[in-house]
């Protein structure tokens, strides 16, 4: 039975779990090698689990890891022991087969005798003179009347048993030359042809002519079968290049496949493999590496041997240590997985942000430790394979030239489904109201709906649940400007920073002209300073969804719209906004595509020394509120942000936040792909 890694929840998650049947109403949460949350209805009392289960995963068979040493029993399968059986017949037949050539009598063959009688009867062919030796010509067999020729099956298990009965540094070596001789495809044609002639050139003669011309038609017919045995065995195949290549084959009993790839130093074989019993089982090929390069070797195939080195019946942390010295041509006997998979599809790279951090070494659920990839929020990653649903092959951007092999990453909906549980678990630890029993049990209910699966439960929202998004590469045209939107807690210089642009280069920044319902002042100019509108009109145009932020002041309505923002960008300027975090969902679904920059406070008695200079004396209380209110922002709105600066000065602020917009000239920039459709 396969042994696969069961998802282990922390110790005080208080998920129960009984495997002994019982009361109805526990929930069993499992999940596949790969991590796939599935969750089924159990029996069983309340007992909690106390400690995390252990289980064998995936190992990267050349990726550095420090894990435990593993030790498992090394138990023969029943192959193998057909393997072995196979081998000792054939030696036991091969000494019979000897004992019996030294008891032939030549004399004691009535055909014989009748040749030693009659002298000039037959024909003298010098082709079957007999060459001494035990048992006559070739070791003729009394049972067979022809040369006992070794296999080339023989040939190998023999010098593979030669090898391992050696001591000798020196001769092991030599037997290893012999044994890659042997395997090369040119010695194995030559191998058969030199069987196939010398079986046909010991033939005994024929021991009467029938006709005056028999002397010529034995000639002719030995070389006709001649040329008809090597028109048979030296026939030319095609050449096929230097390279990988595949072969089946038979090896004791079993349809083998013989894969010969080549590994460079620099360059991982990429692939995982797990016990399967006392099998070991290719589990996954990564991306970027020698396997998935030749594409010989393919998940569920089972390894015998690599480079003559027997493979089942180790644990994978013995094979990782087998194949970390071993560069070059490598060739694997393998079991042809018995699942038929369709050909490989070239996958589409697929390119998202992050949301979320994840670091794999504080992972219990990754598959193989080794291969995961770390990343922040905020970081870019490119998707190269979605084969597994549950582990995404990626890399990060700007690594491709430096990371080799791509890493695993959480899928979008096993990362949505942990997430959840994870909340449920959370909720669950908080204590009970006491008073008020009703509502204690509105909440456990509440709860056990949350642990349906985040699939199928139709009233838990995963887009709540921050993964991934879609991104593409977007160059803004030289007459349609990003609108830059400046976020921060307050008192943190973002109008500031606004104000300065504005001044500074008044022909290349602008701001939007806000719409208001109060009445139009003498100096004011409809359009330029404010668009006055009517209150209803006001009202029309926010149910539409017309103003990306809007408020009511000394019982006036004041807002900024959608089409004051695009009347600016129409005239070849920059819009610059400062707007709220709530603002930025209105923003973001427009067609405006704005580029969102998040100015951060310093530290505390760096925000008091820049309010300072501003004429501020603020409390060390309303400094504390003010960081806070900057750490929540990021936390909730922080994958919205395209940048941040930290303001621990406003000339540097101000030369960051102008190195970012000039940027948006010269270099493409991320946007969610949904803008571009």
């Amino acid at each position: 039975m396969q042994r696969s890694a069961l998802l282990v929840l922390p110790p005080d998650s208080h998920l129960q779990t009984d495997t002994h049947g019982g009361g109805p109403g526990v929930r069993m949460m499992t999940t596949h090698m790969n991590g796939h949350l599935t969750e089924s209805d159990g029996g069983g009392g309340e007992s909690n689990m106390e400690e995390p289960q252990q289980w064998t995963r995936e190992r990267a068979v050349d990726c550095p890891g420090d894990l435990g040493a593993r030790t498992l029993p090394v138990r023969r399968s029943a192959q193998l022991e057909r393997i072995r059986q196979h081998q000792e017949d054939l030696r036991r037949r091969r000494e019979e087969d000897g004992r019996n050539r030294q008891e032939l009598d030549l004399n004691a063959s009535i055909r014989l005798k009748k040749l030693s009688q009659n002298p000039k009867v037959g024909i003298d062919n010098p082709t079957f003179d007999p060459i001494e030796g035990p048992g006559g010509p070739l070791g003729l067999s009394p049972n067979l009347g022809a040369p006992t020729l070794l296999e080339l099956e023989d040939l190998l298990m023999s010098l593979k048993q030669m090898q391992h009965c050696l001591s000798d540094a020196q001769s092991q070596e030599d037997v290893e030359l012999v044994l890659q001789l042997v395997q090369k495809t040119d010695f194995q044609k030559a191998f058969n042809i030199h069987n196939a002639v010398a079986q046909h050139m010991n033939r005994p003669s024929p021991p009467f002519p029938h006709t005056d011309h028999a002397q010529s038609l034995a000639q002719e017919a030995v070389l006709l079968a001649h040329d008809g045995v090597a028109e048979q065995e030296m026939q030319l195949e095609p050449l096929t290049p230097d390279g990988p290549s595949e072969t089946l084959t038979q090896w004791g009993g079993e349809t083998v496949k013989i894969v010969r790839i080549e590994k460079a130093r620099d360059i991982p074989l990429g692939a995982t493999v797990r016990n399967d019993m006392d099998s070991v089982i290719i589990s996954r090929i990564v991306k970027g590496g020698a396997a998935e390069r030749s594409g010989l070797l393919h998940e569920g195939d089972e390894i015998l041997e690599i480079n003559g080195v027997e493979i089942r019946g180790k644990d994978v942390n013995e094979v990782f240590d087998i194949l970390a010295d071993m560069h070059g041509n490598l060739t694997f006997v393998l079991i042809p997985s018995p699942q038929t998979k369709p050909p490989p599809v070239k996958e589409t790279v697929v390119h998202v942000k992050a949301h979320f951090d994840y670091d794999p070494s504080d992972d219990p659920y990754v598959p193989c430790r080794e291969l995961g990839l770390s990343f922040q929020k905020g970081d870019i990653l490119h998707i190269i394979s979605q084969d597994d649903p549950n582990w995404w092959q990626a890399y990060r951007d700007g690594d491709e030239d430096n990371q080799p092999l791509a890493g695993l990453v959480p899928g979008k909906s096993f990362q949505q489904q942990r997430e959840a549980m994870k909340q449920t678990i959370e909720e669950d630890k908080e204590p009970e109201k006491s008073g008020k029993l009703w509502c204690a049990k509105k909440n456990k209910k509440k709860r056990k709906k949350l642990l349906f699966n985040g699939k199928q439960n139709d009233d838990y929202d995963n887009e709540e649940i921050l993964t991934y998004e879609e991104m593409a590469l977007y160059h803004q045209p030289a007459n349609r400007k990003r609108p830059i939107a400046l976020i921060g807690p307050p008192n943190c210089g973002q109008n500031e920073l606004r104000q300065r642009l504005l001044s500074s280069e008044p022909d290349r920044f602008g701001g939007a002209v806000p719409h208001t319902t109060r009445n139009r002042r003498d100096v004011e100019v409809n359009g330029r300073d404010y668009h006055f509108v009517s209150r209803q009109a006001f009202d029309m145009d926010a149910a539409a969804g017309k103003f990306i932020e809007s408020g009511e002041f000394e019982k006036n309505l004041y807002g900024t719209s959608t089409d004051s923002v695009r009347q600016l960008i129409n005239t070849g300027k920059i819009c610059l906004l400062c707007l709220h975090t709530q603002s930025l969902k209105t923003l973001r679904s427009s067609d405006l595509k704005p580029y969102i920059i998040f100015i951060a406070p310093p530290s505390q008695e760096r925000l008091r020394a820049l309010l300072a200079k501003e004429s501020k004396n603020p409390k060390p209380e309303e400094l504390r509120d003010i960081i806070e209110k900057a750490r929540e922002m990021e936390q909730n709105f922080g994958h919205l942000f395209d940048a941040a600066i930290v303001n621990t000065d406003q000339d540097k602020a101000y030369q960051e936040l102008l190195r970012l917009i000039n940027k948006l000239d010269t270099e493409p920039q991320w946007v969610p792909s949904s803008w571009l459709r």
